[in-house]
């Protein structure tokens, strides 16, 4: 090996330590930072205008822009959340107890089973249901109590993280083209590509945002109206966590809702029951078959199924930021795959040869 290699390898091998401990330090404020960087691309219009009111000045702009963000859209959001924070406290004050009121108690249990029209079918398997029963209750009280640890712990955590976001948003905003074109720089990628997949990046973003800010706010507050009429406690809080699972298509409101129905169903309101189930299909699913197709499938251009499973791995992965990360991962997925089938279309088979060829020895045989 001559110098020249030598030195290469040290450096590569220099690059990816250096590197590795550098993404360790900063693992904890990965999440502000991209968010940062996804909220400067979408104010990047609003950036611009502010600079040509500022006479160019980059600086100003982008603190007027912070401020504007967080006047118009932060503040009314941390309301939201507050109240909303309010009520899942108390869902997990009440839910708990509840849970073990009726649910843990064999004999209010039978009362609520033999209560039941079709009680004669599931007679023989009381027992086993009162066993399995109990079981899921005790556990969803303990996973209550522990969410809510963890919110209460985790509410320094959030302020910090957001002002490393604000922060880290200030230098996207006034530099953060510059930074974007340097990493792009060090990508050996062809030009092409690297806008395709910065495309990409945004246009689902964009679809994201407005699934869960049209989509995600309808759904929420019809839901939200309907829990009000039914009775059920804490209605805002359970028409938040509907404008969040709304980002999975056909399922996000039947997440909740079904839920809801089985439990106005076991507290003996039946026609309640029947009529949540009915408010879902035919006015809350809806929303989601008419608007989905006409916002959403221009920008994000992907199948409902990888939608769908981008949404759910981002939320398990990610936590409640997830169902933006986590469609966005999903499209450069399929994104870097075409890029690849592009590059290396010369050693690759002709789409359905293989399976063609496949069928043709299975006829010979």
């Amino acid at each position: 090996m001559n110098r020249e290699t030598v030195n290469r390898v040290v450096l590569l091998a220099l690059l990816v330590f250096i590197s590795v401990m550098f993404f360790r330090m900063i693992e904890a404020m990965l999440m502000a930072l991209l968010m940062a960087a996804i909220l400067a691309g979408l104010l990047a219009p609003v950036q611009r205008r502010m600079v040509r009111l500022f006479g160019g000045r980059a600086g100003p702009a982008a603190v007027v822009t912070e401020l504007l963000l967080v006047l118009l859209i932060l503040v009314p959001l941390a309301g939201l959340a507050g109240l909303v924070t309010a009520q899942a406290i108390k869902v997990g004050n009440t839910a708990g107890p509840w849970i073990r009121e009726n649910l843990t108690r064999p004999d209010e249990l039978s009362r609520r089973l033999e209560a039941l029209p079709f009680y004669e079918r599931i007679e023989p398997y009381r027992d086993d249901i009162l066993t399995k029963v109990g079981e899921v209750a005790g556990s969803v009280s303990n996973w209550l109590v522990g969410a809510l640890q963890d919110a209460t712990v985790g509410t320094v955590t959030f302020f910090f993280m957001f002002f490393v976001m604000l922060y880290s948003l200030y230098f996207f905003l006034t530099n953060g083209r510059a930074v974007l074109e340097k990493i792009l720089w060090y990508l050996p990628l062809e030009d092409r590509d690297e806008q395709r997949m910065l495309d990409k990046f945004l246009s689902v973003t964009r679809a994201t945002l407005k699934s869960t800010g049209v989509i995600g706010l309808t759904q929420g507050a019809l839901g939200a109206a309907a829990f009000a009429v039914a009775g059920i406690p804490s209605w805002v809080f359970w028409g938040a966590v509907m404008v969040v699972l709304s980002a999975i298509p056909g399922l996000g409101a039947g997440i909740v809702m079904v839920p809801a129905a089985i439990w106005l169903l076991m507290d003996g309101h039946w026609g309640m029951a029947i009529g949540m189930l009915a408010y879902l299909v035919l006015v809350v699913g809806m929303v989601d078959n008419f608007l989905r197709p006409r916002i959403v499938g221009q920008d994000t251009q992907m199948p409902e199924l990888l939608v769908f499973l981008s949404t759910i791995g981002g939320l398990s992965l990610f936590g409640v930021l997830g169902f933006i990360i986590g469609p966005i991962v999903g499209a450069l997925f399929v994104t870097i795959w075409e890029i690849y089938g592009e590059a290396f279309k010369d050693l690759l088979p002709e789409v359905g040869a293989v399976l063609g060829r496949r069928r043709g020895d299975d006829g010979e045989a």
